[in-house]
């Protein structure tokens, strides 16, 4: 089922079709001179896949405020609509990464069949105690895997347990685990006894998982707690991730890191060890900002596809990691958002395909910084959007996502449909 009418889509297509077979001509008649087939790459783009977070589709906030936009989804059921708006345009989202509790219902089968009709399938799944819940008879303001309260702890098990228990029948394959429990006051804590509680609870949650799951662990540098945070960086994730087994892997957030962390050089290692869960790509000025993916930093996002489209080329083991967007926005229709940060992922992955490795390995070999260098910028520097337009289009996409998506009138008409509480509010979605 799709949400805008395809003709509608088609007629758009047409007004752009001519520019975009000139502008693909183009660029295949100028990677053809590099012996690059470029009816292969478009192949290879339009089998990339970047899942949206469910919580991506309503406006973000901060913690002074949140100013909800027009005609925003009120429920998971409205959540996928936009979602599948989202895919319809750029045809490389067909997956949806749901959050819980904020998406829990009633009848989790209803919820699939919804998906399927839309033809949406579902990511990862995300448990969530680092919020208190109505009704729920523990606080996680101290803490909720690795609080100091037995009863606390058991409880935030048991619902990463329900998480998976819906995963399986939604169609999910991983759990993503995110806490932020930590500290704000130096000896508020013993980080020892802390991250061991840590490992007791997540070895509880590991032993749960279905045998074709994987256990996604997440790590933040800071926030909530300011002081420590017990999974504050890639170095505890991935020690946890090892001990717990070969279904635990570490989930690299962009935004996670500590200022000029070298994010790409850390992917890699990941890949090396066979530890990289995936990713939730989005982008950072000052901290974890969960800004538009390549809003600010398209270059450090074409060097981590470098390292991701490398191990694809040397067929690593082990490799598969799960790609989706985690992001806020504050400012910005977040369906446009959701379809800008798609086509700028998706095209990080296009340009790092179009690096010459075999040059770029001899470069490497003698030592030619300068040449290894270039190599890289010369990919990076290639205007691409004729390739990702024409997988767009081969697949029943828009050329031109946001501009299509616009005339289509979809935000003013589900204004209507889902009329707002006229309330601000602080927080995050």
């Amino acid at each position: 089922m799709n949400m805008i009418d395809v003709s509608f889509v088609a007629e758009q297509n047409r007004k752009a079709s001519t520019a975009l077979d000139e502008d693909y001509a183009a660029l295949g008649a100028k990677l053809s001179r590099h012996g690059v087939d470029i009816d292969a790459i478009t192949s290879k783009a339009a089998e990339f896949q970047v899942a949206v977070p469910s919580w991506g589709t309503g406006t973000g906030g901060t913690r002074f405020a949140r100013f909800p936009g027009v005609g925003e989804p009120r429920n998971i059921f409205e959540k996928l609509e936009d979602c599948a708006v989202i895919n319809q345009m750029v045809q490389c989202t067909g997956a949806v990464s749901p959050h819980f509790p904020w998406d829990k219902v009633d009848d989790f089968s209803e919820l699939r069949q919804t998906a399927d009709a839309l033809g949406l399938a579902f990511d990862a799944v995300n448990s969530n105690t680092f919020q208190d819940q109505t009704g729920q008879k523990h606080s996680y303001k101290y803490g909720s895997l690795t609080h100091v309260d037995r009863a606390t702890r058991d409880q935030a098990v048991d619902h990463n347990l329900e998480c998976i228990e819906w995963g399986k029948t939604l169609g999910s394959k991983a759990l993503t685990v995110w806490i932020g429990d930590g500290s704000n006051f130096a000896g508020q804590s013993h980080f020892q006894r802390q991250l061991e509680r840590y490992l007791e609870s997540t070895k509880r949650i590991y032993a749960a998982l279905p045998s074709d799951w994987n256990m996604f662990l997440e790590h933040k540098m800071f926030e909530p707690a300011f002081y420590s945070t017990v999974i504050q960086d890639w170095g505890s994730s991935v020690l946890c991730a090892m001990e717990l087994g070969d279904k635990a892997k570490s989930l690299v957030d962009l935004g996670h890191h500590a200022p000029n962390v070298n994010i790409e050089m850390i992917v890699s290692r990941l890949i090396q060890f066979k530890k990289l869960a995936g990713f939730h790509f989005n982008d950072s000025k000052y901290g974890d900002d969960d800004l538009d993916s390549g809003s600010l930093h398209p270059y450090q996002q074409f060097l981590i596809f470098n390292e991701l489209v490398d191990a694809e080329y040397r067929q690593q083991e082990g490799f598969n990691p799960a790609y989706m967007l985690d992001q806020s926005h504050n400012v910005t229709d977040p369906i446009e958002s959701l379809m800008n940060s798609a086509a700028e992922v998706q095209r990080s992955y296009v340009k790092a395909l179009l690096i010459d490795r075999e040059r770029l390995y001899g470069y490497q070999e003698s030592n030619d910084a300068l040449m290894a260098a270039n190599t890289l910028k010369a990919a990076f520097n290639l205007d691409v959007e004729p390739i990702l337009a024409k997988a767009r289009m081969q697949k029943g996409g828009a050329i031109d996502p946001i501009a299509t998506y616009r005339a289509s009138g979809y935000r003013q008409m589900v204004g209507e449909k889902r009329p707002s509480s006229g309330q601000s509010g602080s927080g995050i979605v």
